[in-house]
């Protein structure tokens, strides 16, 4: 079993900067690629980016340039820094956990409000 705990989330200027986390615990080992996805409202869950175990990372193209997602060191959260954020990235950003065997794993999701 795997828990992850998205944080972050909030109101944001067009063109300002978020950083959310993921914080990960449980049997971590098993998943063998983390990412992030989004909701806007009236949509379907989008997938925006994805790291492997081994640090292999791939982007959507409407965040390519925009955002990074990182791990930390411990490799007990994994980030995704949002830069030059605009009205059409709100969304609820949720956490992913894919294992070799099984469902995914999903957070609770954080709002991300990009409004002036």
């Amino acid at each position: 079993q795997v828990h992850l705990v998205e944080s972050g989330g909030g109101l944001v200027q067009p063109g300002g900067s978020l950083r959310l986390s993921c914080a990960l615990s449980g049997d971590i080992s098993s998943i063998l690629f983390w990412g992030w996805y989004r909701q806007a409202p009236g949509k379907q869950r989008e997938w925006i980016t994805a790291m492997t175990r081994a640090g292999t990372i791939t982007y959507a193209d409407s965040v390519k340039g925009r955002f990074t997602i990182s791990r930390d060191n411990a490799g007990n959260t994994v980030y995704l820094q949002m830069n030059s954020l605009a009205p059409e990235d709100t969304a609820v950003y949720y956490c992913n956990g894919k294992p070799q065997l099984g469902i995914d794993y999903w957070g609770q999701g954080t709002q991300v409000t990009v409004s002036s």
